[in-house]
């Protein structure tokens, strides 16, 4: 495979599909949303089957317990993954919304109106369920997503992929709005945060050191945590 060939046509394909992303009707969305909750339950052993080989090798890889326990999923944590995908259809549509709204002294009125932000690249770890989770929030919004889950998930996250592109072919909408990178060459996430042409913004989720690799490099603007706040208090009569 020609990682940068094919990093471009992933690209260019999300770049076309956020345009209809962004005129995409409320309704069609939400229907969008439901239809990839039902298609993860109807393909809950398929996704199990695959995440049980991720696991396996993962394990025969030396990968440690808590990521091991982040990887794995149960039939509980798959119907949490629906479960999601219909909460988001039910949290109103962010597009379009208008705030701070004030007549300025030449009669016109101005304010703020929230737009998508067009292609999100999210680069995340060893926790499949991310990848319905990210679907689901950058559809509502209106966005195109690229994600690029971990290794040691990809057999899951391609079939979870799968029903979330059937679900947004079956509301209409263009199957790119959504893709899973199928590879697990490390040379296609320097592509992805170097592709300003394509991608409007990138989100990595993760330990630390992903993340100050990704800030270090990227040519597109990052959304980013890095260390958090971590506080311990402790009374005097402890």
């Amino acid at each position: 495979m020609d990682i940068k060939q094919y990093m471009q046509a992933v690209g260019s394909a999300a770049r076309d599909a956020s345009r209809e992303m962004a005129r995409a009707s409320t309704a069609d969305k939400n229907s969008a949303l439901l239809a990839m909750a039902k298609n993860i339950r109807a393909q809950t052993n398929e996704i199990l089957a695959a995440n049980a080989e991720d696991v396996a090798e993962a394990r025969a890889n030396g990968l440690d317990a808590a990521m091991l326990d982040r990887l794995t999923l149960t039939i509980k944590s798959v119907e949490a993954m629906a479960l999601g995908l219909e909460q988001v259809a039910t949290l109103p549509d962010p597009v379009g919304e208008m705030s701070d709204l004030k007549f300025r002294p030449s009669g016109i009125q101005v304010g703020k109106m929230r737009v998508p932000l067009g292609v999100v690249g999210i680069i995340y770890e060893a926790r499949p369920n991310v990848t319905a989770d990210a679907a689901a929030l950058c559809l509502k919004s209106g966005n195109a997503a690229i994600l690029r889950g971990g290794k040691e998930a990809l057999r899951a996250n391609q079939v979870i992929a799968s029903c979330v592109q059937a679900g947004l072919a079956a509301a209409g909408l263009p199957e790119t709005a959504v893709q899973v990178i199928n590879t697990t060459d490390r040379e296609a996430v320097g592509y992805l945060i170097t592709m300003p042409e394509f991608v409007d913004v990138i989100v990595p989720r993760g330990g630390k050191g992903l993340i100050e690799r990704i800030s270090k490099d990227a040519r597109v603007p990052v959304i980013k945590h890095l260390d958090g706040n971590c506080h311990v208090y402790i009374d005097d009569s402890a």
